[in-house]
């Protein structure tokens, strides 16, 4: 029960890694709060957390809007007391294409999700958690966020930039008893990276299965991680057992990246 008495604020909470951190957090003990851009989405798992005797709360918002990121903490502390630990899941694999193809629309709605999305939430969870001079922050990135990889550019840039946030976050409040680290997961086996898999083997003309082996071959270990797995990490990293850890980035790749 490492999280008893402590309050999860998770963004994207509403399936894949997301859904998986509430179940790992609430297992812990923490009142979880499931935010997500679709409320039925964050009602399906806050309804089976609630219906397994676990606190939590479902909410909607973009990420995006200031004004949704100050809604978001502020329902969080007004249902459970507290805001502890913030992950910044939330975000969005934006378009498949080639820089010189690329659509500025797209490219600024993944930014803005993806690395704003992450600022405006931190910016208001550091409103409660400087004040307790207590709390962690776990930023969800990429393992495309320390190498470049084609077709990607907006999401990649994003992740980029996400590791370079958590960096300069965790400076400005290490002295306030607030640590900020990343997580950067490797390929995810589930839906969300089959629907990538297939639009990547389109924008270059050859069968998905073939793109789905060149990503196995890459992995020492053949194979993608779960979201269970990178689960596993952020509550390392947000719990007392990563105390002397701040400004990281975690790989959890299955050795696709070893830097």
């Amino acid at each position: 029960m490492e999280f008893e008495n402590q309050t999860v604020l998770i963004t994207g909470g509403g399936g894949g890694i997301g859904s998986a951190l509430a179940k790992a957090f609430a297992v812990e003990g923490a009142a979880v709060v499931v935010a997500d851009l679709i409320l039925e989405a964050a009602h399906r798992v806050a309804h089976t957390l609630q219906t397994e005797g676990h606190k939590a709360l479902a909410l909607a918002g973009d990420v995006s809007s200031e004004e949704d990121c100050r809604r978001l903490v502020a329902s969080s502390v007004s249902a459970f007391g507290s805001l502890d630990i913030l992950v910044n899941n939330a975000g969005i694999g934006g378009p498949v294409a080639a820089i010189a193809d690329m659509d500025c629309d797209d490219w600024d709605r993944t930014l803005a999700v993806n690395v704003t999305g992450a600022m405006l939430m931190s910016r208001e969870a550091l409103r409660v958690m400087l004040p307790q001079r207590r709390g962690a922050i776990v930023n969800v990135a990429s393992n495309v966020g320390k190498r470049g990889t084609p077709y990607r550019g907006p999401y990649v840039a994003s992740k980029f930039a996400m590791i370079g946030l958590t960096q300069t976050l965790a400076l400005e409040v290490a002295t306030h008893g607030i640590r900020v680290n990343a997580v950067c997961p490797g390929p995810v086996a589930g839906e969300r990276i089959e629907r990538y898999i297939t639009k990547l083997a389109e924008v270059r003309n050859i069968s998905p299965d073939v793109v789905r082996e060149e990503w196995l071959r890459e992995s020492p270990m053949r194979r993608m991680v779960t979201a269970e797995e990178v689960a596993a990490v952020v509550l390392f990293l947000a719990s007392s057992r990563g105390s002397a850890m701040t400004g990281q980035a975690i790989n959890v790749t299955a050795g696709r990246v070893m830097y």
